[in-house]
């Protein structure tokens, strides 16, 4: 049942860390940082740091997911 319901969700299968690698790569950290504002991504950005934050932060995690589908899907 429940890869039932992943199948219509188009982050099924994606880490949080492969959203944000295609995100670095497609707007560099400084657009990131202006799109989704969040200190990680405008203050000495780096893979760790952002991923950190954004595993224990939801809302910030929801906006970064979001303009992932809104960039690529």
């Amino acid at each position: 049942m429940a890869a039932e319901e992943q199948k219509n969700n188009p982050l099924h299968g994606k880490t949080l860390e492969f959203i944000l690698k295609q995100l670095v790569w497609h707007y560099g950290w400084e657009e990131l940082g202006m799109l989704v504002k969040i200190a990680c991504f405008n203050n000495n950005p780096t893979m760790n740091s952002s991923l950190k934050f954004l595993r224990k932060t939801d809302w910030a995690r929801k906006k970064v997911e979001k303009l992932y589908l809104d960039t690529f899907h």
